[in-house]
């Protein structure tokens, strides 16, 4: 189903923003450390969002095999 691949995908772009926001922070930690801090915290609720959709499509394909056996 679809649901599963813009999940992934939203996963994807979330892993790799936190990745390069650690980089930046790592490279110069004083430069920008409270946008950096903010971006990495989208990119956790993001990830986290998308977790959920992921779980919430399990559990719709695993009722409607119910429904269906």
């Amino acid at each position: 189903m679809q649901a599963f691949a813009v999940a992934a995908a939203g996963i994807a772009d979330a892993s790799a923003r936190f990745e390069a926001s650690a980089v930046r922070t790592a490279r110069a930690p004083l430069e920008n450390l409270a946008g950096e801090t903010v971006e990495r915290l989208t990119a956790e609720v993001a990830f986290k969002a998308n977790g959920s959709v992921l779980k919430t499509a399990t559990d719709m394909y695993g009722s409607l095999l119910d429904i269906l056996a």
